[in-house]
């Protein structure tokens, strides 16, 4: 809630951790609202134009929706079908092909690229040993970054397929292969090579075919679709006043397998359902749910036991929590996509705005939303006339009010980690509370003021009036 008492619930808490009481349940609709009003405001302060997001759990999409603007210019707003540049998501989709042609008999996971890819002829690197799809699709390959074209900068001009082979017998390994972590552009680019080679199509048509038709992804694209009026706008990281710039559109040619896709909340929420219901079924067309399994296990550790990598699929966990997915980052855009299979919950984020961290805003959204789904909570008071946000200025951003069970959650903003700055409001009278400490007993008081309408103006608390913004 207020810094101006932030303090004193620090110290409090310094005191009265090992007596910490049973907290009420939300609803799931309650918790929805706390992480739209969180989301809303948390994008305002960080500059970001527009987002997009989605919670779903198993088959359920719990939460579609949208903050900001796509367009700004064009005042379009941001919602779940907003479409955006995903970037490395597009990874998860050639790994999955790649898995695919691998049940089918047409590769193996230790196959040599050469196998596949007649004119891959790059310098061994010291040790000798071949690069492999395995390898690849775990960033363990060894290989360069990037294909050897400066087309994160400037224009954004990106290779075709004839350049980037053009280029291979040039560039060299930058490690043995398995012996480091080494993110690569280039590997799952090759990794899309070898999809259309082992396939017999190419590498568009067969992810088409083979992946987003039967998935229902009908609005997910092998390449940014440019004359697509549901594009947003990307735009660049904030300069130090805090502007930001509008980017041109960019497509990825000969890089779409690691970085071209485009697609929206809605699809990827499809995406991830569809994840959720291979891992629970016995059979499926698309895939093998022990395949799919396979995929979302840690194949790769890195020395420093810091980085675990799946088969295309990033693994790592949050506490007690193990998460799988993916992120992307291309210019103007970010893109997380976490999944927690055990709980069968996927939060998908996406940000029209280059250096903003989509994953922490999806572990936020998680910390929110996730404890309250199948929640069988069950409220009585009426608390609407309390809801809103409520202005901290100057001292700090502001503070949003929503229901908590029967009990009124209060969290400022802007912070990163809602559930851990949230504090419990406990009606005692007529537009009276006081928060909830650790242990359950009641600390200061908190007195709201209603107008007219019925619903508050203002909260008081130490004296101070703090008035609603809306």
């Amino acid at each position: 809630m207020s810094r101006r008492f932030t303090f004193a619930v620090v110290l409090f808490a310094l005191f009265s951790s090992a007596f910490a009481a049973d907290k009420p349940k939300p609803t799931t609709a309650q918790a929805v609202e706390l992480a739209r009003r969180w989301l809303d405001a948390q994008r305002a302060y960080d500059g970001i134009p527009g987002m997009s997001v989605a919670v779903v759990s198993d088959q359920k999409e719990v939460w579609l929706g949208g903050s900001g603007m796509a367009d700004p210019a064009a005042n379009r707003a941001a919602d779940a079908d907003t479409l955006y540049s995903i970037c490395s998501v597009s990874k998860l989709f050639t790994s999955l092909a790649v898995m695919q042609l691998r049940d089918e008999g047409k590769l193996a996971l230790d196959d040599p690229l050469s196998k596949h890819l007649s004119w891959f002829h790059m310098k061994p690197a010291p040790e000798g040993r071949d690069v492999t799809i395995r390898g690849i699709l775990t960033h363990s390959s060894g290989l360069p970054r990037e294909s050897d074209y400066p087309y994160w900068t400037g224009d954004f001009d990106f290779p075709t397929h004839e350049q980037i082979v053009a280029r291979i017998d040039s560039q060299e390994p930058l490690y043995p292969s398995e012996r480091y972590f080494q993110y690569s552009n280039l590997g799952l680019t090759l990794a899309g090579e070898v999809v259309s080679a082992a396939s017999g199509k190419p590498y568009d048509q067969y992810v088409r075919e083979r992946l987003l038709a039967p998935i229902g992804l009908t609005s997910t694209f092998p390449e940014i679709p440019k004359q697509e009026k549901r594009l947003a706008v990307g735009y660049s990281a904030r300069r130090r006043d805090g502007t930001r710039a509008p980017l041109p559109i960019f497509q990825v040619r000969g890089i779409a397998p690691a970085a071209g896709f485009a697609s929206t909340a809605r699809d990827l929420a499809k995406f991830a359902e569809w994840q959720f219901r291979v891992l629970s079924s016995k059979e499926d067309k698309t895939l093998d749910p022990r395949t799919l399994r396979e995929m979302q296990h840690a194949h790769w550790v890195d020395p420093d036991l810091k980085i675990f990598w799946g088969l295309g699929f990033a693994v790592w966990k949050d506490g007690e929590n193990v998460f799988v997915g993916h992120g992307g980052s291309c210019p103007g855009f970010r893109t997380s996509v976490t999944l927690k299979p055990d709980d069968k919950v996927g939060v998908i984020v996406l940000a029209n705005a280059s250096g903003v961290n989509a994953g922490k805003y999806a572990s936020a959204i998680y910390s929110i939303v996730a404890p309250a789904i199948g929640s069988d909570a069950k409220t009585t008071a009426d608390l609407s006339p309390y809801v809103g946000s409520y202005d901290e200025f100057p001292w700090g951003g502001e503070t949003i009010i929503v229901p908590w069970g029967d009990e009124l959650a209060a969290v400022s903003v802007p912070s990163m980690e809602p559930m851990k700055d949230m504090d419990r409001l406990r009606k005692v009278g007529e537009n009276t509370f006081r928060r909830v400490r650790d242990d359950g007993s009641l600390g200061e008081t908190i007195r709201f003021e209603i107008g007219p309408d019925g619903r508050a103006t203002k909260l008081w608390q130490h004296s101070n009036p703090t008035p609603r913004m809306q």
